[in-house]
């Protein structure tokens, strides 16, 4: 439990679940990142070896660019379909709204300030801003499916 909710009973639910959802959006939006990067980082690579490649000549140099050919439309399909740049950001983006709603709960500001119980709004909030993103992800979910299953 982080030291700014000590004054909160290490015991509350809602602050279990805020802190729990912070920690999971927070892991998640770093994996989604990481894996992100590498793909790019390596179609990147494989894009810029295929004009050197191509320029010389060795054994098998037609099969070794055609196949980075085919790595660089494998790992972009990869990435379209697991959609790893949104989960990114959706996953930061629902974090540090989270976030948000944990300091402005702890400094009793903005609406928390003289609600009668800002437990309440809190959870509230919190349970509105995962259900937001899960309805998001659902939304992309399927239009993915649908996509793949068009083939467009």
């Amino acid at each position: 439990m982080s030291e700014g909710m000590g004054a909160v009973s290490s015991q509350d639910p809602i602050i279990d679940r805020l802190e729990d959802q912070i920690g999971w959006y927070d892991r998640k939006s770093q994996s989604a990142q990481r894996v992100f990067k590498r793909i790019k980082v390596v179609e990147i690579l494989s894009a810029a070896l295929i004009p050197f490649l191509a320029a010389m000549s060795f054994p098998h140099d037609k099969l070794v660019t055609a196949g980075l050919g085919v790595l660089i439309t494998i790992l972009e399909g990869l990435l379209h379909l697991n959609q790893y740049q949104q989960l990114w950001n959706t996953y930061r983006s629902t974090c540090e709204a989270l976030k948000h709603e944990k300091y402005t709960y702890i400094a009793r500001a903005a609406s928390y300030a003289n609600a009668a119980d800002p437990r309440v709004i809190l959870a509230e909030r919190i349970e509105s801003l995962v259900s937001q993103e899960h309805a998001q992800w659902s939304s992309v979910q399927q239009q993915a499916g649908k996509a793949a299953t068009t083939g467009a």
